[in-house]
């Protein structure tokens, strides 16, 4: 069902200042960064092993990441998990229990489908369900 950590979301208010750490100081390698409208986020991936950070920087007041740095500062996000046929977790995780965010998958970055689920019934840790086509894996 879980293949792997596909990646560790960070919250940050500027990547630009934030690079640097990971970049040089961590010797990490940035694959790129883009801008995910339709969640309000600038995103960059940093590949580390098989997985990777993805630092998460809201570009508006009303973006979910923004609301979170407000409440609880700049920080560990979410941890996305990697999934084949994300709509069958879905379904998976609500029969046994699960409250899900989100009922089906959406675009999230890097192309990938996402899906999360509510940190009320994981815990406390905001987790995502993460399918991503199978050469964007890597």
């Amino acid at each position: 069902m879980i293949k792997k950590i596909d990646h560790i979301g960070i919250a940050v208010s500027n990547i630009e200042e934030q690079l640097p750490f990971y970049i040089e100081t961590l010797k990490l390698t940035l694959e790129g960064i883009e801008t995910v409208e339709s969640q309000k986020v600038k995103v960059a991936f940093i590949k580390i092993g098989e997985s990777k950070i993805e630092l998460l920087e809201p570009i508006s007041e009303e973006s979910t990441i923004a609301s979170f740095i407000k409440k609880r500062g700049e920080g560990i996000h979410h941890i996305a998990l990697s999934v084949d046929s994300i709509e069958e977790r879905i379904q998976q995780m609500k029969a046994e229990g699960i409250q899900m965010i989100n009922e089906t998958s959406k675009p999230g970055a890097g192309g990938a489908q996402i899906a999360f689920m509510h940190p009320k019934s994981t815990g406390n840790v905001l987790y995502e369900l993460c399918e991503k086509k199978k050469k964007e894996e890597n």
